[in-house]
């Protein structure tokens, strides 16, 4: 079972809404630094282990420059999240660029920066080499295709747009070493928010032993090993998070087995975790607008799936508390709604909650990964703030919400005179 609670008391949040307003994200910063060095305490017995923080789940340099502080680097796929981890001072092999359909301009900012270069397809190495050059080290995204299982979140492998097969792996390393390249690292990412620990032992024995097929055939030793992410976190309060200290022994056990004991070296192997590593730490919150009593009752919010977009996308379960009525009873039945023009504006269907009225504050959990990150500005809605609980107590605005002027700042002398 996961306590679904805030590191903060209700009348603290009682403040911060007065202060603030609604709607607004709210991130723990002492949970995320705790929670990040446990996760490098779990992987301590592999050699030089390393966290690249997936940045498309939580854009803020100020969350990148905690989970920086505790030793983790930065996972990219874009310039702009490649300038975030510049922003909040990572550089070199700190960052690992994998991308896909990628455009010259971000090969050559992640060679400008020295970041770890991870092709997603067998063509991006000659388009590499021709517009940006060849580093000295380089590695390919891994997909396996019909021997593992996927998820709803990233699909089955072979359903999958991302990676090469395991022949065109083999194929891109003789050709990049015939152009040059020296060093090579392997990378996989075939899953999204899974629980179950086992499935990422497998993981790792797979890429430990596609590590020994490499040197079997090529005679390459492969200087680190990127597992992915794909760690989930207990969305719903009955779930249990993934037990980090198990997978890291087993990962440990398998390393030995599988490198250690082929005598392959010591490569570094990586993780790029984003939603176990920030998700639990971050909540939505939002104030009731209006009740609706039709066919359902209706609880619409000052927040929309702008604010949170999973549950409409995926139809996934976020907790909510509201404020202030935990011991009340929950007899009730809402339809937690946002006001966009779509009817998949839902943060919960058939939510039993206690009497809910207007001006009620709502506490929507576990969206410090994949929340305010994946806003929109469809229907006109404009994204909300975002805040910090610092280490002192203290709470900061690290992004301010968007206006109107912003709206239309990207058309030709608009704004909000006629055209």
């Amino acid at each position: 079972m996961t306590e679904k609670k805030l590191p903060l008391s209700d009348d603290k949040l009682r403040d911060i809404v007065k202060t603030f307003g609604t709607p607004f994200h709210l991130y723990d910063e002492r949970g995320i630094r705790q929670n990040a060095r446990r996760l490098l305490a779990a992987f301590a017995g592999l050699p030089d282990f390393k966290e690249y923080f997936a940045v498309k789940a939580a854009p803020n340099p100020f969350l990148l420059r905690a989970l920086h502080a505790e030793g983790a680097g930065a996972d990219c796929s874009s310039l702009p999240e490649l300038l975030l981890a510049e922003m909040a001072g990572l550089r070199g092999h700190e960052i690992v660029f994998t991308s896909n359909d990628t455009p010259e301009e971000e090969y050559r900012k992640a060679m400008e920066i020295g970041a770890l270069i991870n092709l997603d397809d067998l063509s991006h190495l000659p388009f590499l080499r021709e517009t940006a050059g060849l580093p000295d080290i380089i590695s390919f995204r891994y997909n396996p295709g019909p021997l593992r299982q996927g998820n709803a979140i990233i699909g089955n492998p072979q359903e999958a747009k991302y990676g090469v097969t395991k022949e065109q792996l083999f194929a891109g390393f003789e050709q990049a070493r015939l152009w040059g390249v020296k060093r090579f690292g392997v990378h996989t990412m075939i899953i999204s928010n899974e629980i179950n620990p086992d499935y990422f032992i497998d993981t790792a024995r797979m890429m430990f032993e596609l590590a020994g097929e490499l040197f079997d055939t090529l005679g390459i030793r492969v200087e680190f090993i990127n597992l992915g992410g794909g760690i989930g976190i207990p969305y719903r309060p009955e779930e249990d998070p993934v037990d980090l200290e198990y997978l890291g022994r087993e990962t440990e056990r398998l390393y030995a087995e599988h490198i250690t004991g082929r005598g392959l070296g010591s490569p570094r192997v990586a993780l790029e975790c984003g939603r176990m590593m920030t998700g639990p730490f971050g909540w939505l919150v939002t104030s009731v607008r209006h009740i609706k009593d039709i066919y359902k009752q209706y609880a619409g919010l000052d927040a929309c799936m702008a604010d949170l977009m999973r549950p409409a996308l995926y139809g996934a379960y976020h907790h909510i508390t509201p404020l202030g009525k935990t011991t009340a009873p929950y007899d009730r039945v809402y339809d937690v709604t946002g006001s966009l023009c779509e009817n998949n504006d839902k943060f919960a269907i058939d939510r039993p909650l206690p009497l809910l009225e207007r001006g009620d504050i709502l506490v929507i959990h576990d969206t410090g990964a994949h929340g305010h990150a994946m806003g929109f500005n469809y229907n006109g809605k404009l994204r909300s703030k975002e805040l910090l609980l610092e280490m002192n107590g203290e709470v900061k605005q690290i992004r301010r919400a968007e206006t109107v002027d912003d709206y239309f700042a990207t058309l030709p002398e608009c704004r909000l005179n006629p055209c």
